[in-house]
């Protein structure tokens, strides 16, 4: 059975996410402090962690930077009660792969959660490598090692960020709307749910990328259309 872990203090909301998981097949832990929940989450049993931010002794934040430094791979879903968009950016900089914005639905959180579990960690398999590399500009991407370079310097991508300009590159600059990427890269089966996912995650690959972030010339917004990448 596939083995889920809540990293969350607040004991009714545990509870509740714990019963609603349960319910569907899944085994479930819990754990309600930063390093207990740390600690299980390396564990190599647990398939998919839900993160709470806020919490005792060691913050969401720096478990996912230690987690990921650490070299796990295992989706991470944060629930978390801010929006604005830098501390979703901060979100995906530490090393989430998705998010819910408390209050949530039940409905949309089993989505979520089957969504990254289809995918499970983010590593390209054989059917995803072409070539040794691709280059746009003075960027070098590494499909096959999951590797970026700009100008000659390593550039740190987390997961998903990879896989979205790995989803751009594979397009050869034809346009992909939100809800392609939506369905590609975070494999949502209802793309009609309101997210910003797609914009923060484009954001930062212009912030790493691109010579000047408020002038892309590669990452391009293609108005009431999507994106597309210009090699």
């Amino acid at each position: 059975m596939t083995r889920v872990l809540i990293i969350e203090d607040n004991p009714d909301l545990a509870f509740g996410l714990r019963r609603t998981l349960e319910f569907e097949g899944y085994t479930v832990a819990v754990a309600e402090d930063g390093p207990t929940g740390l600690e299980a989450a390396r564990s190599p049993d647990i398939e998919l962690v839900l993160l709470d931010l806020m919490l005792p002794e060691m913050d969401g934040f720096k478990l996912l930077r230690e987690l990921r430094r650490g070299g796990s791979r295992v989706p991470v879903l944060v629930l978390t009660a801010r929006s604005e968009e830098s501390d979703l950016i901060m979100c995906f900089d530490s090393g989430a792969d998705d998010y819910v914005t408390k209050p949530f639905s039940t409905l949309e959180l089993l989505a979520r959660v089957r969504a990254l579990l289809r995918r499970g960690p983010s590593d390209a398999g054989p059917s995803q490598r072409r070539t040794p590399y691709t280059a746009f500009g003075n960027v070098r991407v590494d499909e096959q090692a999951r590797t970026v370079e700009k100008a000659g310097e390593p550039v740190q991508l987390t997961p998903k960020e990879f896989d979205l300009l790995g989803a751009l590159l594979r397009r050869r600059g034809a346009i992909a709307s939100r809800a392609e990427l939506l369905a590609e890269v975070w494999e949502y089966a209802n793309t009609q749910v309101m997210t910003r996912t797609v914009d923060i995650h484009v954001a930062e690959l212009r912030r790493k990328l691109e010579d000047d972030p408020s002038s892309p010339r590669h990452l391009l917004t293609v108005r009431k259309a999507g994106y597309r990448l210009q090699t």
